[in-house]
């Protein structure tokens, strides 16, 4: 029953041996225990802090990257758009130059068609007045084969000169 119902003896040593281990931890053990407890705190605000700005710099890095991944995707299309235009405007300047060709082309036939035109016409021309003359030749020959009809031809044009 002592147990219980605690002498004031025992009491009053307990109260003094509990003071004396208080006083000895707060004097030894409890600013080491206290600052240990603040480090530990500045710690983890520290660690804590450095997650805040990992995590900030990390939102800027993907902001960064979005950033860059849209700067690249703008500059991709800006070079296709630049290709296409290129590659429309070679097809057109090609066909120009075909159009262009093409004219000359059928300018150089055409003066060549002409040419060979003309020519054909001259030569046709020469042979016709080739075979005007022999034709001539051999009828003049078939009729002024005589004399008399040469004298009669004669006479006829000597009339026709005074007439006019």
């Amino acid at each position: 029953m002592e147990l219980i119902k605690p002498d004031i003896g025992l009491l009053f040593w307990m109260i003094v041996s509990f003071s004396i281990l208080l006083y000895v931890l707060i004097k030894f053990a409890w600013k080491p225990i206290l600052n240990a407890l603040k480090d530990r705190e500045r710690s983890i605000s520290k660690s804590l802090l450095a997650a805040q700005r990992a995590k900030d710099e990390m939102a800027k890095i993907e902001f960064g990257n979005e950033k860059i991944t849209q700067l690249a995707k703008i500059e991709k299309q800006n070079i296709l758009k630049e290709a296409k235009e290129l590659k429309n405007k070679i097809i057109e300047e090609a066909r120009e130059n075909a159009k262009l060709e093409a004219k000359k082309i059928v300018e150089e036939a055409r003066q060549s068609v002409e040419h060979e035109k003309n020519q054909a016409i001259n030569e046709i021309k020469n042979q016709i007045a080739a075979l005007s003359v022999d034709i001539a030749e051999k009828i003049i020959k078939q009729k002024l084969g005589k004399e008399s009809k040469q004298k009669e031809l004669i006479d006829d044009l000597v009339k026709d000169i005074d007439l006019n």
